[in-house]
């Protein structure tokens, strides 16, 4: 895949960075990841909820660690056997949530028809890699054995995710295949985190002023290993693995004004070298965290766009 990016951010994004560059407040890199939580929190790109579902339902699971919460959303569709929706949340490891991502999950719900399942898997760095893979892990298995209660089929889970999101749900999706774990029907991973970003051409033109900058990226990365050595490891970084045959068909989504925007496109192409059914979707003036803006006070009619596509590629490998 060559993505690029357009010549200028969509005035809309323009405004968003405007108005984010100027506050007075520190970059993540700057702060403790408890302050980074704060102040991802504060930011309330997400805004308040917009849409309506027959159910919201946080419930706990079974994790490797005790307890996992998770947060289900009904949309109240007709029939059984529903494709399932897995979804892990963005924010480098560190940061976000469930709460975070609340309106993405909705949106995803509304406009599918699908149950979705928001994981609020363990961070770091105080539970560094490999903590919120594994569960990210027991949640598909947990996905797969509750799906006739939740009307959904275990044959059709797909995962999802965005940033490091994308990261765990490509990363979950290689490990259900060496271990042998449950089926998973399909991959949609936004402007997922899958290699070594620091070593394409994005991370260099995009590594400041569009939001997500190499420096935050730097410290993401250093919070979210505990050891140097898993810096290399395949279910940390998919990219690197030697074999992705056989894996699921997947959708990816990057952004031209995105240190990460190559990086998803080398995956793309991996998988596609590989024999996996690709779809690939470069939004050329869109910036990092695009997805999640969907209502106020970021609204972008582009993100929307974003969620047809997505859900219309999902319909044609699902239905």
């Amino acid at each position: 895949m060559t993505p690029s990016r357009a010549p200028e951010p969509h005035p809309d994004v323009k405004v968003f960075l405007e108005r984010y560059n100027s506050l007075d407040a520190p970059s993540f890199d700057e702060v403790s990841a408890r302050e980074a939580r704060q102040l991802f929190d504060d930011l309330g790109l997400g805004g308040e909820p917009t849409i309506d579902l027959e159910s919201v339902t946080d419930r706990r699971i079974d994790g490797p660690d005790g307890d996992l919460p998770v947060r289900i959303y009904e949309p109240g569709t007709a029939g059984e056997d529903r494709p399932l929706v897995l979804y892990f949340h963005g924010g480098g490891w560190v940061i976000g949530g469930v709460d975070t991502h609340d309106g993405t999950c909705r949106k995803l719900a509304a406009e599918s028809g699908y149950p979705v399942v928001s994981v609020d898997y363990r961070l770091a760095p105080e539970h560094p890699f490999p903590a919120g893979l594994e569960d990210c892990y027991a949640a598909l298995e947990w996905a797969a054995d509750a799906a006739s209660e939740l009307a959904a089929d275990p044959d059709r889970i797909v995962l999802a995710g965005d940033s490091a999101g994308g990261n765990l749900a490509a990363a979950t999706a290689l490990l259900a295949r060496d271990r042998g774990g449950p089926a998973v029907a399909y991959q949609l991973l936004i402007y997922p985190v899958t290699g070594t970003a620091n070593e394409t051409e994005s991370y260099r033109e995009n590594d400041e002023g569009y939001f997500l900058t190499a420096d935050e990226m730097a410290w993401f990365r250093e919070h979210y290993f505990g050891r140097e050595i898993d810096e290399g490891n395949v279910y940390a970084m998919p990219r690197l693995a030697n074999d992705l045959a056989a894996l699921p068909p997947a959708t990816i989504m990057t952004a031209g004004f995105d240190p990460l925007r190559d990086d998803g496109a080398a995956y793309a192409d991996r998988l596609e070298a590989a024999g996996v059914p690709v779809t690939y979707r470069n939004y050329d003036d869109m910036i990092h965290g695009f997805f999640g803006m969907i209502s106020e006070p970021v609204d972008l009619d582009r993100a929307h766009a974003a969620y047809d596509e997505a859900v219309d590629d999902l319909r044609r490998a699902l239905e």
